[in-house]
């Protein structure tokens, strides 16, 4: 059996966090705010390891540089398996920690408490009573509170998305979970020169890294840069759906064929995130045929459950001709193929070149400079 400080020192050696936040890292043991229940994938689906029946591989889990899901279906034990909040993976808990570009004595609004094992490292950085996180879930909350225990963190349950008035401004806004629009109290609540650091996607790209900040004229600017998919914030979450209940046998479809083929516009990573901005709502879907992974023969879905529409795009060994099917009043296929023409156009630009604007009418993605947008201002 190899114990905990064994385990935090190899862990460490392996994230190798920048000077600022190793000690950090070295101080606060992971395993003290995981709670004796996790979950752990098991081929596509999530086991359920207890700590009480299997110490060792619990500790392991605690330690190892992935994320620990913490809680399915929001804490209903009738739920289909949905992840609704984890442990962040150590590598880009470090990597965002970093990017908040800290200081001792700087105030922190944290939205998403978790486990607390991130809101500790931040108050270890900038010292009690400096940080204050919100957690939308009650249970997660108490636990949390619980495990931060003498660190001197305010723990709030409430809507993150809202942030929290009482203790602004903030010198820096950390979300460690995902939005899709950025919700512009936080940009009220930080301070003229502050920073909002967050996970940033759509329903096709989860996601990236977005750095914001905060001008004096009450908007908040800035750009992309790595790759961090999270869980969404609860009020911006895709619905969760099966295909069986989105995709019907007695659905009419309209069926065409193309020579795209989706290893571009569905595998790679800056192609789609670019789609992502240009076709809202749309979730996708890999599915091979006998559920073997590899297959040539498979389909990819296309489906957007605000419209009900989809799209099958079946492809096979051989000749480029695929058989596209689309139903609805969005033709979904259509607007991923315009999509990834466009980005190919635009000389098919990295995640890094997009950036963001808030304001307190809605936030706008552009490309290269805010002064090129990519898509009309959404509203908060």
């Amino acid at each position: 059996m190899t114990g905990a400080a064994d385990l935090l020192s190899r862990l460490v050696e392996e994230v190798n966090p920048s000077s600022a936040w190793r000690d950090s890292f070295i101080r606060i043991p992971r395993h003290r705010f995981i709670p004796d229940r996790i979950w752990v994938e098991d081929g596509d689906d999530l086991a359920v390891l207890d700590r009480v029946d299997d110490p060792d591989a619990w500790l392991r889990s605690c330690y190892a540089d992935r994320p620990v899901v913490t809680q399915v279906d929001d804490g209903d034990t009738t739920g289909r398996g949905y992840r609704s909040s984890s442990a962040s993976m150590p590598s880009i808990v470090a990597m965002m920690l970093d990017a908040t570009d800290l200081a001792a004595g700087q105030r922190v609004l944290e939205i998403g408490t978790g486990t607390g094992w991130n809101a500790a490292l931040l108050a270890d950085r900038v010292g009690a009573g400096n940080v204050t996180s919100v957690e939308i879930d009650p249970a997660v909350a108490a636990q949390a509170e619980e495990a931060l225990g003498g660190f001197g963190v305010h723990v709030v349950l409430g809507d993150g998305e809202k942030g929290y008035p009482p203790g602004a401004p903030y010198d820096r806004v950390l979300a460690t979970a995902a939005v899709q629009h950025v919700p512009y109290p936080w940009v009220e609540q930080t301070r003229t020169g502050g920073r909002i650091v967050t996970p940033w996607g759509t329903s096709f790209h989860n996601g990236t890294l977005l750095r914001l900040r905060v001008g004096e004229d009450g908007t908040a600017s800035g750009r992309f840069g790595g790759n961090a998919g999270f869980m969404w914030v609860r009020g911006q979450r895709t619905p969760h759906g099966t295909l069986d209940g989105r995709v019907r046998p007695d659905h009419e479809y309209a069926e065409t064929s193309t020579d795209l083929h989706p290893y571009e516009p569905v595998g790679d990573f800056e192609a789609t995130f670019a789609i992502g901005l240009r076709v809202p709502g749309m979730k996708d879907l890999v599915v091979f045929d006998g559920d073997v992974p590899g297959n040539p023969h498979y389909t990819v879905y296309l489906m957007d459950p605000g419209s009900g529409s989809w799209a099958s795009w079946r492809i096979r060994p051989g000749p480029r001709d695929y058989r596209v099917r689309q139903h609805g009043p969005r033709r979904l296929f259509d607007e991923l193929a315009g999509a990834y023409t466009w980005w190919q156009e635009a000389g098919r630009p990295a995640h890094s070149r997009f950036g963001v604007t808030v304001t307190c009418r809605g936030q706008r993605v552009w490309l290269d400079d805010p002064g090129n947008p990519v898509s009309p201002e959404d509203p908060v």
